[in-house]
């Protein structure tokens, strides 16, 4: 997808925010006639039905009428595919969604002249029912664009994504290989020895933040102060995922154009940073710290790195069992937990050899290694050496 930033005007802006209200209607009803089937009843309408009794709802509601019927009927398509993909068991199942946090919806069947560029930084794309909105010009479109979606954050910016395929980047057949080993007080580590850091907020904004989450905490639910206060935060927060979008997007296309293989530990980071709070017949256990371990995993980007540098490299991506390689020293091959001195200082009990233990570990990472126990044999083959024989599919 690539992202532009929408300028449009106010009536364009309440004409693309009643769209959004009316996909995430349509969307809903065929989400709830899906939750309404159960073994034994007759199956829910498929998206052949559905469009059927969306032409009826139309009749009947002038509100859905008013609409563009191409919106509506993208958004049951959508959710037949979101099902589709459920019972492949390759995704989750559709939920529900909600205003103010889903606000968006796609066009199909985009032609040439539905984009246009009107000056060195401005743009205009077509869209139904609203006609055309501006759109700021940061880079080229993608050849070939079929579709687009419209979407509003939670900070109240519109953006529209044009759906497109990059060409990957073109490997450096240098032979060389880079290891990364993706922390919390580091973000990514590698293994020539840089340490990359996403940048966050200043003090400034977190002091900003924190005065705001007060403010938000003593407001009364549903009252409009509690609203602005809320989109206040949100463009807060905003700030910050931007600036983790940036480092990812400029960290992996450094990488892929650097190294010709990119190693990185297989971590299952879905299961890392589930909660730990349990049940009430079986609480958890440190939830505070968990929690807080949680939210440096996903302030720094981890799981989207990794997604990225595959994109943009594909076949050129490692996965390694990541089991033992903070303990191991690169130097020796040593395996001890007590090699780890500190967060930031590796120190082999074995050969004396010191250094950054995020370094360390990228190096290991590098190499390929993962040890099986405490002075264990490497599981895998190093990946140093002609590289498109030991390449795992991204």
């Amino acid at each position: 997808m690539s992202r532009y930033r929408l300028q449009p005007s106010p009536a364009q802006e309440a004409a693309l925010a009643e769209m959004c209200a009316q996909a995430r209607f349509v969307w809903n009803l065929a989400v709830e006639q899906g939750m309404h089937w159960k073994p034994g009843r007759k199956a829910a309408p498929g998206f052949v039905a559905q469009c059927r009794q969306l032409t009826e709802a139309r009749e009947a509601f002038p509100w859905l009428a008013a609409g563009s019927v191409i919106v509506q009927q993208q958004a049951l398509k959508d959710h037949a595919q979101a099902m589709a993909g459920f019972f492949a068991r390759t995704h989750k199942r559709p939920t529900w969604r909600k205003a103010g946090r889903d606000e968006g919806f796609r066009i199909v069947a985009v032609k040439a002249g539905d984009v246009r560029r009107v000056s060195r930084n401005v743009g205009q794309v077509r869209v139904p029912k609203v006609g055309w909105v501006p759109f700021r010009w940061s880079r080229a479109i993608p050849e070939g664009v079929k579709s687009y979606r419209v979407a509003r954050d939670t900070a109240g910016r519109w953006h529209v994504a044009f759906a497109a395929i990059p060409e990957p980047i073109p490997a450096p057949d240098t032979g060389e290989v880079v290891g990364v080993d993706r922390g919390v007080a580091v973000s990514a580590a590698l293994s020539t020895g840089e340490l990359l850091n996403v940048p966050g907020l200043s003090t400034g904004e977190r002091k900003r933040l924190l005065k705001l989450q007060r403010k938000l905490a003593k407001a009364k639910r549903g009252s409009n102060r509690r609203k602005r206060v809320k989109t206040l935060i949100a463009k807060v927060k905003a700030r910050e995922t931007d600036r983790r979008k940036d480092f990812v997007e400029k960290t992996s296309t450094t990488l892929a154009r650097q190294f010709d293989v990119i190693a990185v530990e297989d971590l299952k980071i879905g299961n890392m940073t589930r909660s730990a709070k349990g049940t009430i017949e079986a609480p958890g256990k440190n939830v505070r710290a968990k929690a807080g371990l949680n939210r440096g995993i996903l302030a720094n980007g981890w799981g989207l790195l990794v997604t990225r540098l595959e994109q943009k490299a594909p076949g050129r991506v490692v996965k390694v069992n990541p089991a033992y390689t903070s303990q191991r020293c690169s130097a020796c091959g040593h395996v001890a937990k007590d090699n780890r001195e500190s967060q930031a200082v590796f120190l082999c009990v074995a050969c004396g050899y010191t250094g950054n233990a995020d370094v360390n570990a990228a190096i290991n990472i590098a190499a390929g290694h993962a040890v099986i126990a405490r002075g264990g044999l490497p599981l895998g083959r190093p990946v140093n050496r002609e590289p498109q024989r030991v390449l795992l599919s991204a």
